[in-house]
């Protein structure tokens, strides 16, 4: 018999009942390190107090108008989004999905109105995630997501990572927008060179392509920069944001200049509940946080900090990993046994991680973790990965 929940979700036997920062309490009492942040969903840690405190204050004014009517925690985000942005316009989502959703028919409908209809091809690239919408699926082009689901959606032409003479051979007339993610997440945290996202947005600017970020992962602080694509000093025509803008609500956007909105003009998009008063509400206050420059000087610091102990890690335990990969607090290890066994061990020992793709562990703690909690989380994962050794 089918369970009442459609059983898609590979799920650890845990149940967590409540959040305290960096920290899971089990349903049994057992007090967990989380690296995972719901997969760098959770910024600011659990039950951070300003984001409970502008949850329940929206609450109890108003929850639900639709966006038939002005909203104003929804325009003061989306003022607060250009003002620390390349952006010129948002669109609030519910979820990184529908924004990846939002971007396709954007770049879409951009060359459909400036009389270049044919440029409906999009680039992609090997190990990328968009998401699980047709769409999305139909984006990253891997056999995993796309097998049974078809016919997939047309005009998407899926590339090598870091092969640039693939890239340049695949532009023609038809090819409208590269899409890409500045550090893959799913496929296994890796990150594209400052050097290569320079590269991509000359190319795009010499053949009159829109370049796209998916930043939904990599953004909104998690990289030390409020977004990843600041590093390289360049930036989007149009991104895509979730995950950390909500903080652990609902929350996603579309950002975009001008030129590249300009045809999405009344009835050529909606959404119910996107940037909804509650999700604003907390987005705001995410943003006073990870939009403050002293907050990201110390996630790099942070960060920095977390590299070096990783780093031994790896020289501790070389059978059982073999590299440390990512920028920022956004880190994977690169393992030598099955990742599901290192993730399963660090249960073991009370620590949550996120496997990826190319067998890395990934490693997303919230943006607060102190470091007293680095220090425990290299305890409990040396012991994770001492208890495979001896296994």
């Amino acid at each position: 018999m089918i369970p009442s929940i459609l059983p898609t979700y590979n799920r650890a036997p845990l149940s967590f009942v409540k959040g305290e920062g960096s920290w899971l309490i089990e349903a049994d009492g057992r007090r967990f390190l989380d690296l995972g942040a719901g997969i760098a969903v959770n910024a600011l840690g659990h039950a951070h107090p300003d984001l409970v405190a502008a949850l329940t204050e929206q609450a109890g004014a108003l929850w639900h108008t639709s966006n038939l009517y002005h909203i104003p925690k929804q325009q003061e985000l989306a003022d607060r989004l250009v003002a620390a942005t390349f952006a010129d316009t948002v669109f609030f989502t519910n979820s990184g999905t529908e924004a990846c959703e939002l971007a396709i028919k954007m770049a879409r409908k951009y060359f459909h109105d400036a009389g270049q209809p044919e440029r409906t091809t999009i680039l992609t690239f090997e190990g990328a995630f968009h998401g699980r919408s047709s769409a999305a699926i139909a984006a990253a082009g891997s056999e995993k997501m796309t097998k049974g689901f078809g016919p997939l959606l047309p005009g998407f032409r899926h590339l090598p990572w870091g092969d640039h003479d693939a890239l340049h051979a695949a532009i023609d007339e038809s090819v409208g927008a590269i899409l890409i993610e500045p550090v893959q997440g799913e496929g296994g945290i890796r990150a594209l060179p400052d050097q290569c996202l320079k590269g991509l947005r000359a190319l795009c600017d010499e053949n009159g392509l829109l370049l796209i970020l998916d930043e939904v992962q990599c953004g909104m602080g998690r990289t030390g920069r409020l977004f990843a694509h600041e590093w390289a000093g360049v930036t989007p025509d149009i991104m895509m944001v979730a995950k950390g803008i909500g903080g652990g609500f609902p929350l996603g956007a579309v950002l975009a200049t001008e030129r590249a909105a300009a045809a999405m003009g009344a009835g050529t998009h909606g959404s119910t509940y996107g940037g909804n008063p509650l999700a604003c509400a907390v987005g705001c206050a995410v943003m006073d946080h990870v939009a403050d420059p002293a907050f990201l000087a110390e996630v790099n610091r942070k960060a920095a900090l977390l590299r070096q102990r990783l780093e031994g890690l790896v020289a501790a335990h070389p059978a059982i990993f073999e590299e440390v990969r990512g920028t920022g607090l956004m880190l994977g290890l690169k393992c030598r046994v099955p990742n599901t066994d290192v993730v399963q061990a660090g249960y073991d020992s009370l620590i949550a991680t996120v496997p990826a793709a190319d067998n890395v562990l990934r490693l997303l703690p919230s943006l607060t973790i102190t470091d007293e909690e680095v220090a425990e989380a290299l305890t409990r994962l040396d012991a994770a990965a001492t208890a495979l050794e001896t296994a």
